[in-house]
């Protein structure tokens, strides 16, 4: 497939359109976006810094969500070069909330790589990017393209589901084959010219037009070479991913206090959340009727026996399990997660001998902390109790 448009002679390139409805197709794109392109914060600017901020914030994550974030971040860490002498915890502690938290190691890293090897500048292509840790091909093509206006393809949630209802396309597309045709057409869609402004728009159709259900076909720019919407399948391409089996289960959070203090430990590489402050916590099984389903009353002596050794084990510590403090539930990819908060008295132990991933904190320095989502809603709920007096 020619940049232009032009078709080659493999099997997918049938789907492609040809020069001249790639042309159409092209220009009512370009004048849709120039009348109905929302004005973001990441995208007022060519500053590589911040438009590789917003592509790793965006992964998985709304844009409604991620504007807060990303303001908040940007004006605690201005530069590449600020973020890069900033330490871990202040990185993970403003990216509190948005979950996915390797994106947030990733990009720590990736700053302190630039800063030490190219004096904070960024490559200019796609594949030079791709060798920095968490940027991967979509993102890469993002920064060439949106900073410096390389002719970089993307694809990413919106744009895949645009390009396979433009194409027809009912395969798997996160298959191999689907990926080969979908970075094809990627690449020959893009014109010679502002060339990141069209992928913009490209993303901007996606997301606000060719949804994901309901797509608004009347008002889409791009109706008339879309193979989808002439054989009426818009709403079944693309085929959608295999939803995974959901797993119940049940955890235990334990706030060990000791006087006036709580104890804390920094969740592991290998665990969930790594790097991230929390209560210590255990898993407890499935989440199904039995023992667990007892009154907070009946919960306390259970929970105080099994938790015992588990608490000894990872914390070095005993303590007395007195109370229920509240439950939460929450998912974690294909997991249900019903989460049991409990209170405890410190009894004996030193888990912070010659380890500086425990320590015991004041209820008034939780803030100063990054915290799992949970562990965050936990904290606070002490902090209320300490301040009411009760």
């Amino acid at each position: 497939m020619s940049p232009d448009g032009e078709c080659d002679e493999s099997p997918e390139s049938e789907r492609i359109p040809d020069r001249n409805r790639m042309t159409r197709l092209r220009r009512n794109l370009s004048r849709w976006y120039a009348a109905h392109g929302r004005e973001l914060p990441w995208r007022a600017t060519h500053d590589p810094y911040r438009i590789w901020i917003s592509e790793i914030m965006l992964q998985q994550t709304t844009v409604a969500a991620v504007i807060p974030y990303f303001e908040r971040f940007l004006e605690q860490f201005p530069t590449v070069e600020v973020l890069a002498a900033a330490d871990e915890n202040e990185v993970l502690r403003m990216w509190e909330g948005l979950g996915y938290y390797s994106r947030a190691r990733n990009i720590h890293r990736t700053a302190r790589q630039l800063v030490a090897e190219r004096k904070g500048t960024f490559p200019h292509d796609a594949v030079e990017l791709q060798r920095l840790p968490g940027i991967g091909r979509y993102t890469a093509g993002a920064i060439a393209s949106f900073a410096f206006d390389e002719r970089a393809p993307i694809v990413e949630a919106n744009t895949l589901r645009l390009y396979s209802r433009l194409l027809g396309y009912d395969g798997d597309p996160r298959s191999s084959e689907g990926q080969k045709l979908l970075w094809r057409f990627a690449e020959a869609v893009l014109p010679k010219a502002n060339p990141g402004r069209f992928n913009q728009a490209l993303m901007e159709l996606g997301s606000t037009v060719c949804t994901p259900a309901a797509p608004d076909c009347p008002s889409c720019p791009l109706r008339t070479v879309c193979r989808a919407f002439a054989e009426n399948r818009q709403e079944e391409i693309p085929r959608p991913k295999p939803r995974p089996k959901i797993t119940p289960v049940v955890e235990a959070s334990i706030a060990v206090r000791r006087g006036d203090t709580y104890l804390l430990r920094q969740r592991r590489a290998e665990e969930r959340w790594a790097g991230l402050w929390d209560f210590p916590r255990f898993e407890l099984g499935e989440d199904q009727p039995g023992h667990l389903d007892r009154s907070d009353e009946a919960l306390v002596p259970v929970l105080h026996q099994n938790l015992q050794g588990p608490l000894k084990e990872l914390t070095g510590i005993a303590a007395e399990v007195t109370a229920v403090v509240t439950e939460l539930r929450h998912s974690v990819t294909r997991y249900r997660i019903r989460l049991i908060c409990l209170e405890a008295e410190y009894r004996s132990g030193d888990p912070t001998n010659g380890d500086e991933t425990q320590q015991w904190c004041r209820p008034e320095d939780f803030e100063e902390l990054a915290f799992s989502v949970t562990g965050r809603k936990l904290a606070r709920l002490l902090v209320r109790r300490e301040n009411s007096g009760s």
